[in-house]
C-alpha cells in the first residue's frame, strides 16, 4: 500500500461529531461535554473554539470545573498542571503552588502526559469535534 492510500484510509476512519450549540459557549467560558464515551472540554476562547481532553492527565479532575485559561494555556484547579491550547503540551506538572514540597510528591504519583488536543470545526449552528 502507498503512504496516499494509508492517509486515504486514515482520513476515512474520522468523523466529525456535534459537540454543543455554538449559543451555549459564552466567549470565555467552557463547558464539558460527553460524546459517546470520550469526557470532553469545549470552550469558546477569544472567537476561537476549542476542545480538549476534559480531564486533567494528573490526577482526572474535570478541567471546565474551575480550570483557568490565560495565554494560551489551561490550568488544572486542583494540583495547577497546565497545558499548552495549540499542541497539549505540558507548560507545568503539578506544582501546587500553596505547598511546593507537596506538589512535587503528587508529580510524581504520575507521569506527565500531554493533554490531548480536537480539530474543531462550526457546522450550521453546532461546533463539531474530529474523531479519529
Amino acid at each position: 500500500m502507498v503512504a496516499w492510500q494509508r492517509y486515504e484510509d486514515e482520513v476515512a476512519d474520522m468523523v466529525w461529531k456535534n459537540a454543543i450549540k455554538t449559543k451555549k459557549l459564552k466567549p470565555g467560558k467552557t463547558k464539558m461535554v460527553t460524546i459517546g464515551l470520550k469526557v470532553l472540554m469545549v470552550g469558546n476562547i477569544e472567537g476561537d473554539f476549542i476542545a480538549t481532553e476534559g480531564l486533567c492527565r494528573h490526577m482526572r479532575w474535570p478541567l471546565a470545573m474551575g480550570g483557568k485559561i490565560k495565554d494560551g494555556c489551561v490550568r488544572c484547579p486542583l494540583h495547577q498542571s497546565t497545558y499548552d491550547l495549540e499542541d497539549g503540551s505540558v507548560v507545568e506538572w503539578s506544582p501546587f503552588p500553596l505547598f511546593p514540597p507537596y506538589g512535587k510528591l503528587l508529580g510524581k504519583m504520575s507521569k506527565k502526559k500531554d493533554l490531548h488536543i480536537y480539530p474543531t470545526r462550526i457546522e450550521g449552528d453546532f461546533l463539531q469535534v474530529k474523531f479519529e
